[in-house]
C-alpha cells in the first residue's frame, strides 16, 4: 500500500508517489549529481534532504546553502573557506560549506543565481572531487554529493548566456522535477490536515479542522505559492479562529475571490457558452463554490454536517452575486432569482460585509 509521507513530504497522488520512488532509486545511486527542479514553495529542500536521509550517507551532515540569500563577496568564502591571511580580517583558517559536507551531501539552493567564477569553482569540485580553499595553494580533496535546485529555467540560461554550460550539463546528470501543487489537488485535504496537526502541536487552542465548503474552495485555487503558501493559511487560520473549524467565510477574502485553476479550472471549461464565454450564472461560482459530492466520490467516514455545507453554499452565492453586480442587491436578488428583501434578511442574518446592509436597515424593520 503506497504512503502518504516520504520522509516529511506529504503527498498520496499518482504525481507525488512516483516522486517518492525516483527519490528512492536515487538514494540509492549515492554518488550522481541531481538537479531538482520546480516552482517556489513546492518543497526542494524537503526532497534534498530525503534523497539524503535515504541513502548511505545519511550518517554524514546535510549541508544547505542558500545561494541567492548569501552576497556573492561572502559566497565564495562560506563554499570553500580560507587559509589564514586570505584576506584583511582572516585571522585564522575557516573551512567552507563543501569540506563541512564531506562524507555528505551539499544542497545548493537557487543555482542560478550563482556567479560565474564560482560557477568555474563548482565545476571543478564535481569534475576533480576536489577544491582550494580562498587564500589556500594546495587542493583539497572531497567526497561530497552535490544536490542542486532552483526555480529558473537553467536550459534557458545556457541559451542566455547566463550559465556555464558544461556545469549544466554536470549538475543535470540525474534531472528531478518537483509538480506545483495546483497539477496535485488531491494531495490538498490531506495537507490541511497535516499542516493542522503540525501547527496545532505548538498552540494552546488548535485548528478543528476546516469544514467541506472551506477545503473545497482551497481545492480548486491556482496556488502560485504553492505548498508553503498553504501552510501560511494554515497557520494565519490557527491564529484567528484556533479551537473552531474554519467555515467558508472565514477565509481570507483573496481566497474567497481569486479564481479557480488546475483541475478546477479544467472542469469549468464544460460550462462555456459555445461562444467561449462564460453564462452569468457561472460567474456566481467563480470563487469555487462546492458542488454537491459525486456518487463514486468518497464521503467522510463520519458523514457529513448538511445544514453547515448549505449555509456555506448559500453564502459563496450571495457574495459572489453582489461581488457580480458591485454591491447592486436588486440586480443581485435578480441573479439569484430571490425577492430583494428575502436577500436583504439573509445578508442582515449572515453578518455579511457591513458596507453592504447599512442601507438597508430601515427596510428590514
Amino acid at each position: 500500500m503506497a504512503s502518504d509521507e516520504f520522509y516529511g513530504i506529504i503527498g498520496r497522488s499518482p504525481a507525488m508517489q512516483r516522486l517518492f520512488r525516483l527519490i528512492g532509486k536515487l538514494a540509492e545511486d549515492e554518488g550522481s549529481t541531481v538537479l531538482i527542479q520546480g516552482e517556489s514553495g513546492t518543497g526542494k529542500e524537503l526532497v534534498a534532504k530525503a534523497i539524503h536521509a535515504h541513502s548511505a550517507r545519511s550518517e554524514h551532515h546535510f549541508v544547505p546553502v542558500n545561494c541567492a540569500a548569501i552576497p556573492d563577496d561572502l559566497l565564495e568564502s562560506e563554499l570553500f573557506g580560507y587559509t589564514k591571511g586570505a584576506f584583511t580580517g582572516a585571522t585564522g583558517p575557516k573551512i567552507g560549506r563543501i569540506e563541512y559536507a564531506n562524507g555528505g551531501s551539499l544542497f545548493l539552493d537557487e543555482i542560478g543565481d550563482m556567479k560565474p567564477v564560482l560557477q568555474a569553482k563548482l565545476l571543478r569540485v564535481l569534475q576533480e572531487r576536489e577544491f582550494e580553499p580562498v587564500g589556500g595553494l594546495k587542493p583539497i580533496p572531497v567526497d561530497v554529493r552535490v544536490i542542486a535546485a532552483t526555480h529558473c529555467n537553467l536550459e534557458q540560461m545556457v541559451a542566455d548566456g547566463r550559465f556555464r554550460e558544461d556545469l549544466y550539463y554536470r549538475l543535470n546528470v540525474i534531472p528531478l522535477s518537483i509538480p506545483p501543487l495546483r497539477e496535485r489537488i488531491e494531495d490538498i485535504p490531506l495537507l490541511i490536515d497535516y499542516f493542522v496537526r503540525f501547527v496545532g502541536k505548538t498552540k494552546k487552542n488548535p485548528l478543528l479542522g476546516f469544514e467541506q465548503a472551506a477545503v473545497q474552495t482551497l481545492v480548486n485555487l491556482p496556488w502560485r505559492g504553492n505548498v508553503r503558501e498553504l501552510e501560511n493559511l494554515v497557520q494565519h487560520m490557527t491564529i484567528l479562529h484556533g479551537g473552531a473549524m474554519v467555515r467558508y467565510h472565514d477565509l481570507p477574502e483573496k481566497y474567497r475571490t481569486a479564481p479557480i485553476g488546475g483541475e478546477g479550472e479544467r472542469n469549468a471549461q464544460q460550462w462555456l457558452d459555445d461562444d467561449g464565454s462564460r453564462p452569468e450564472q457561472l460567474l456566481l461560482f467563480s470563487s469555487s463554490a462546492p458542488p454537491p459530492p459525486a456518487p463514486t466520490e468518497a464521503w467522510p467516514e463520519q458523514g457529513i454536517d448538511f445544514n453547515a455545507l448549505v449555509n456555506d453554499f448559500e453564502t459563496q452565492l450571495i457574495v459572489q452575486a453582489l461581488k457580480l453586480t458591485q454591491g447592486n442587491k436588486k440586480e443581485a436578488a435578480r441573479l439569484l432569482n430571490l425577492k430583494r428583501t428575502t436577500l436583504l434578511e439573509k445578508i442582515k442574518k449572515k453578518e455579511l460585509f457591513a458596507s453592504w446592509e447599512e442601507d438597508e436597515e430601515e427596510e428590514l424593520r
